[in-house]
């Protein structure tokens, strides 16, 4: 069974307990860590994003909706900054009943924040790669935390390497635990993880490849340590741009560059 990696206290709450990144460990790259703040709402919702401006944030759609209220957090490096979200688009194609079954959708947004993050926070350069080949290495994180916001484990930024699942190229990004291939219990993403990036390490640094939508158990019962499903980000790369614009927040010209490249299959 299918879980989307959110904690939340709605009538969409699709298991009875939430964990953060399930066998992770804590950053040990700041260039990580300076890309991932927290995303929560009042309803006492947990997810992660990724800022790919200085007031703008991607994260997950079924994160957020219109018209609720909602905060980016940096966390670490000193005292906790918050900053309220002033807006809120999803994805136009986003579907939120076949990201619940694990079928490919749109599951991305983008926050519009009401005043700019601290300079400790860095805009992720966003890949323009298109294709995803089993055994690709890539590294989520995320701010899960185990019984929601005030249990004392939110607010620890956690990292798996996970690779990817067979040759991909529809609007899904399947990832899983190198040692395990999902086959049994290892690392994943979980609960509170959603909208969590999914980072490459290129030659030029991390570029942002896709968004951590949801997770499954290696069983296949409600839980986490198998799949992680992502949306991947080249294929969106456009309407990113143009929700930037939209929303008077342009990218600068060094986050949608192509770093990372399209790879094209082998013989082209």
């Amino acid at each position: 069974m299918i879980r989307i990696a959110l904690a939340l206290t709605t009538s969409i709450l699709l298991a009875e307990s939430a964990a953060a990144i399930v066998g992770g460990a804590p950053p040990v790259q700041d260039d990580l860590a300076r890309h991932v703040v927290a995303v929560t709402g009042g309803n006492g919702s947990v997810c992660t994003g990724t800022a790919i401006g200085r007031d703008l944030v991607l994260t997950a759609a079924h994160c957020v909706r219109s018209g609720a209220k909602y905060e980016a957090i940096e966390l670490g490096g000193g005292r906790p900054q918050r900053t309220n979200v002033a807006s809120v688009e999803q994805h136009p194609q986003f579907d939120f009943e076949a990201a619940n079954a694990s079928r490919a959708t749109a599951d991305l947004a983008v926050l519009k924040l009401a005043k700019p993050l601290s300079p400790r926070v860095m805009p992720a350069a966003l890949s323009a790669r298109d294709f995803f080949l089993a055994g690709d290495r890539f590294t989520v994180a995320g701010f899960g935390s185990v019984g929601g916001l005030g249990d004392g484990t939110f607010g620890r930024l956690l990292a798996a390497d996970l690779v990817a699942q067979g040759r991909q190229f529809e609007l899904q990004l399947r990832l899983a635990d190198p040692m395990t291939r999902g086959e049994s219990p290892g690392s994943s993403a979980c609960s509170g993880d959603s909208g969590g990036p999914v980072f490459e390490d290129t030659s030029t640094g991390l570029v942002l490849v896709g968004v951590v939508s949801w997770a499954a158990s290696a069983s296949g019962t409600v839980g986490c340590g198998g799949l992680t499903g992502a949306t991947p980000i080249a294929v969106v790369r456009p309407w990113i741009t143009e929700t930037a614009k939209k929303l008077r927040s342009p990218l600068a010209p060094w986050i949608e560059r192509n770093i990372g490249g399209l790879r094209g299959l082998p013989g082209d």
